[in-house]
């Protein structure tokens, strides 16, 4: 039996040198979180599963670590909960062999998918032709900076002010600042003393990445030897490195990765993702998404299949063109609804009136009204600014109130769905963010995601400081910073959920 508020760090164990980690606040409490009896007797003999009780219970006290994966696969559409066991095992099978064929599909074009090593560095051009100069190959897996990312927090601001020089080196230690002395802090220059290790820098059988990386290239040169590759191939193989270059940055303080083959699947996954998702393939930030499937999923193609998942929510985000980001819509929605719910906190960060130096007044952009200092917070959905243990306990929170019972139907037949949406199910087999949306009309015309809210619900809280102390962009990224570690996600929902009810109030007048 737990004991009341059992911590659950224990579950996602921290590398011992990372001592400024933040600590959960997510605690296991016994009668309010989802634990493995309440979850077992869920089920009926047959496999079906009372969906109702089991969001009611996750709202209350989220989910206990150790089932975590499988209620996850429910949450985010895998399986029906009106199927049984037997055909859930009869998915998860096929579901298996299609994953494993896309894998040899992608071993085939680059033979180091699957081999339990990865990339951190380009192995051809744009053309399609081998790099021509190998000696990088051994600079950019000594340095995991050596190609500087496009990095989401730069684009909070615009520009490389202080606020934006945190990109993803900086980022890492914000997990943990402790993680010093070579371990895995600020990347420095490659090959000079006293430079940072990097995590799976030396692998299994004595290889070093470096040498992974030029093993690699001399691959390409022998494949591209025997004709030119094609187009599609070309645009996948230059993404690897750059997901090699997240994998090695991403969760780094937990003792999970100090492993290798978790390194390298999470780098499959990736990999694999990138290929069969022609149109959004691989943007920086997956990573973040992607890796608590495989610490919570032991199969690799389950994890992917709930990666998948995630991502059928989140890919649009991530579309871009020339002109435009996915994710800015959601930027767009944000800026509405704080419009609506705090409107002198929308014109303060739209606009703000400086005194020059000359004693000349004048309205300049505060920078602030593209709402991109909150770029990173729905792009990860979180994951920077909460522990990693808290960060699942707001997910699963998220996806219980947002559930749709036909996100299973959804996914696997589409043009069925949409025609039999809540003909069938009871009111009470929805998340209730989602009830409030068909209460209100909203559901027909495709609802903001909740994240939207709980990023206004942030702002909300911060709106006394914001309106007093920030006079620039970067002042808004640092008081939002400064949340990192200290924000309830239960707290946090529960304000989403108290804006999203007065937005539609007054959306409506």
């Amino acid at each position: 039996m737990w004991s009341s508020g059992e911590p659950a760090d224990s579950y996602y164990e921290v590398r011992q040198e990372c001592t400024d980690v933040p600590k959960t606040r997510f605690k296991i409490k016994p009668g309010k979180t989802l634990s493995v009896r309440k979850w077992q007797a869920a089920f009926t003999p047959e496999g079906h599963l009372d969906i109702s009780k089991t969001l009611g219970r996750i709202q209350r006290g989220g989910i206990h670590p150790s089932i975590r994966g499988e209620v996850w696969e429910f949450l985010l559409g895998c399986y029906d909960p009106k199927s049984t066991f037997e055909e859930r095992d009869e998915i998860r099978q096929r579901r298996r062999v299609e994953y494993a064929k896309w894998k040899e599909e992608c071993r085939e074009k680059f033979p180091i998918v699957g081999s339990g090593k990865f990339i951190t560095a380009p192995v051809i051009t744009e053309d399609g032709q081998p790099v021509q100069e190998p000696m990088y190959l051994v600079g950019a897996s000594n340095n995991a900076a050596a190609e500087p990312p496009k990095d989401m927090d730069a684009a909070e601001t615009g520009e490389t002010g202080e606020a934006g020089k945190e990109g993803e080196a900086g980022e890492a230690c914000k997990e943990g600042e402790a993680c010093k002395e070579g371990e895995a802090g600020e990347e420095g220059e490659a090959g000079e003393a006293g430079s940072p290790k990097v995590i799976g820098e030396t692998v299994a059988n004595g290889e070093t990445q470096s040498s992974i990386n030029i093993a690699s290239w001399q691959m390409m040169k022998e494949i591209i030897s025997h004709g030119p590759l094609d187009k599609k191939v070309i645009q996948w193989i230059l993404t690897l490195h750059q997901i090699g270059l997240d994998v090695i940055r991403t969760d780094r303080t937990l003792v999970f990765y100090e492993k290798q083959e978790n390194l390298s699947k999470l780098w499959d996954i990736l990999a694999v993702y990138a290929w069969i998702d022609t149109d959004v393939g691989y943007c920086q930030g997956m990573s973040d998404l992607c890796s608590p499937m495989i610490i919570l999923l032991d199969d690799e193609a389950d994890a992917f299949w709930c990666f998948e998942r995630l991502m059928r929510r989140l890919r649009g985000n991530f579309r871009c063109t020339e002109s435009s980001v996915g994710v800015e819509s959601q930027l767009s929605n944000l800026a509405a609804i704080t419009q609506v719910i705090d409107p002198k906190l929308h014109q303060h960060l739209v606009t703000i009136e400086v005194t020059c130096l000359f004693r000349h007044c004048k309205t300049e952009a505060l920078g602030g009204g593209d709402y991109l200092f909150a770029f990173r917070m729905l792009m990860v959905l979180f994951r920077r600014e909460f522990s990693f243990c808290d960060s699942l306990y707001l997910w699963e929170m998220m996806w219980a109130l947002e559930y749709d019972p036909d996100l299973f139907e959804l996914y696997e037949e589409p043009e069925t769905a949409e025609g039999s949406k809540g003909r069938t199910k009871s009111i009470r087999h929805y998340g209730k963010y989602e009830r409030e949306n068909m209460k209100s009309g909203s559901a027909a015309e495709a609802p903001l995601p909740i994240s939207v809210f709980l990023v206004a619900s942030v702002l909300k809280d911060k709106s006394a400081k914001l309106l007093q102390e920030a006079r620039g962009l970067d002042d808004v990224v640092k008081i939002l910073n400064d949340i990192t570690g200290n924000l309830d996600a239960k707290k946090a929902c529960t304000g989403a959920m108290k804006l999203h009810k007065k937005y539609l109030k007054k959306a409506k007048k």
